[in-house]
């Protein structure tokens, strides 16, 4: 049967001569995989190949053919739903923008439909290609926080003088040192009780945060997803940013 639906490209491996299998992250479906005869094929009408619509990140409004007893899917049309103005340019954005993709790639286990957390990508990378450098170095880590919620184990309580400790494996502000090392403290608990506040893109951007500030927090909120979601993996990603941020 077909259906419409807006689909984000995490991931794209080569299929064949001339296909590739796409993974996507659908509005209607979740997370599917697709296979696209000829997408590497370039024909003297297109001038080149159709492949550039499936890198990472490309946000596409696609016609698919769905069938649920079937793993592999296929798409029958598909353009642009936002093409990007900076962030496949950019070299800052564009790896802000890896990194998130692969963050969820990473997060998402079941191919299960989630509105909300397909809302939250659409909007982060929308923002990002338009963000000013400000909003730009702060973004992935509201990300990932913003991530932690919609996948049902947010951070509860507040950081202030009566629990100055953040416990990642608990994922609750408590008063003390937790008995392991999955812990922040002072003002990395602090940043992140302010980041987790955030409700407007324009405040992320006032949040004054040093390099090594960041890419401790990147660093610590990598460990907090690893312990609430089997299987998390390691992000490739993680060292190409914070090297840009270094």
């Amino acid at each position: 049967m077909l259906h419409n639906t807006k689909g984000i490209v995490l991931k794209t491996v080569k299929y064949g001569e001339n296909g590739i299998i796409t993974t996507v992250f659908t509005e209607l479906f979740g997370l599917q995989s697709y296979l696209v005869k000829g997408a590497r094929s370039v024909t003297k009408k297109a001038q080149s190949s159709k492949v550039a619509y499936f890198q990472p990140g490309a946000m596409l409004e696609m016609t698919v053919y769905h069938n649920e007893q079937k793993q592999l899917q296929f798409i029958k049309e598909y353009y642009w739903s936002y093409p990007y103005q900076q962030v496949l340019f950019n070299l800052v954005k564009n790896g802000v923008a890896t990194y998130l993709v692969e963050l969820l790639f990473h997060a998402l286990k079941q191919p299960e439909a989630n509105p909300a957390l397909y809302e939250l990508m659409e909007t982060t990378l929308k923002t990002l290609d338009t963000a000013t450098e400000a909003v730009t170095a702060n973004l992935p880590l509201l990300f990932v926080l913003q991530l932690g919620t919609e996948l049902g184990f947010q951070i509860q309580g507040k950081y202030c003088e009566h629990t100055p400790y953040l416990d990642l494996a608990e994922g609750l502000y408590v008063s003390e040192t937790p008995p392991h090392i999955y812990y922040l403290s002072n003002e990395l608990a602090e940043a992140t009780h302010q980041i987790h506040q955030t409700v407007d893109y324009g405040v992320l951007g006032t949040i004054k945060l040093n390099r090594l500030t960041r890419q401790q927090l990147l660093s610590a909120y990598g460990q907090y997803l690893s312990l609430h979601i089997p299987d998390f993996g390691t992000l490739k990603s993680l060292s190409v940013l914070q090297g840009i941020w270094g």
